[in-house]
């Protein structure tokens, strides 16, 4: 595909899939997912998905250290509605990444659920961020936060943006405007990959 070159240099996220490795889909039962996975589920790159992306790494990294996550054992809060703003999108990612899915996931294999993915993404979560993610067996829970201020828009997008919204803009700019939209996301993703500043990581005691 054409994507831009800097999606090869975005960090990968690894997980155990232990679903995967029982029905034969993956024989180590490791699946490894890169920024385009996100952007092909999303359908376009920009600050939204490749946020979604670094703060579920970061919080996965945090929760797991030096072990795997466990894709299907991880619960996600999202702190907004499921129809406000850009949480959809973002709880899409969340999905892809960690198994976490809404009352339409994977209901589980037999009588006692195994594998069950349903009901692991909730929304509306008393929490300060954007999102939680809490181990399911040993509960241990970090909240994230994003400050996309940290890696500003180039100074021309001031003058690009309303020319594209407005549908004004003519072949050179909009060349010019997706070669700037995609420069602010490679900084996020790989200048900016393990940037505290960026992505806020805390613990979270859940409460209720």
């Amino acid at each position: 595909m054409d994507f831009p070159d800097f999606f090869d240099r975005v960090p990968a996220i690894t997980v155990r899939e232990p679903l995967a490795a029982l029905l034969g889909a993956s024989a180590s039962g490791t699946i490894t997912y890169c920024y385009a996975d996100a952007v092909k589920l999303a359908g376009h790159s920009c600050p939204t998905v490749a946020g979604a992306y670094l703060m579920i790494r970061k919080g996965l990294a945090r929760l797991y250290g030096d072990d795997l996550p466990e894709r299907g054992n991880i619960e996600v809060h999202m702190r907004d509605a499921r129809d406000e703003g850009t949480t959809g999108v973002v709880a899409a990612i969340a999905t892809l990444l960690t198994g976490a899915a809404p009352e339409t996931g994977f209901g589980g294999i037999g009588m006692n659920h195994r594998f069950a993915r349903r009901d692991l993404l909730c929304f509306d979560a008393p929490i300060d961020g954007r999102m939680a993610l809490r181990r399911r067996d040993t509960g241990s829970s970090v909240v994230l936060d994003l400050d996309t201020a940290r890696v500003p828009p180039a100074a021309r997008m001031q003058t690009l943006l309303p020319k594209i919204v407005a549908g004004s803009a003519d072949e050179d700019d909009e060349a010019l405007f997706a070669a700037l939209w995609q420069e602010r996301v490679e900084r996020m993703l790989v200048d900016h990959a393990d940037d505290p500043k960026l992505v806020h990581v805390r613990p979270w005691k859940m409460t209720g």
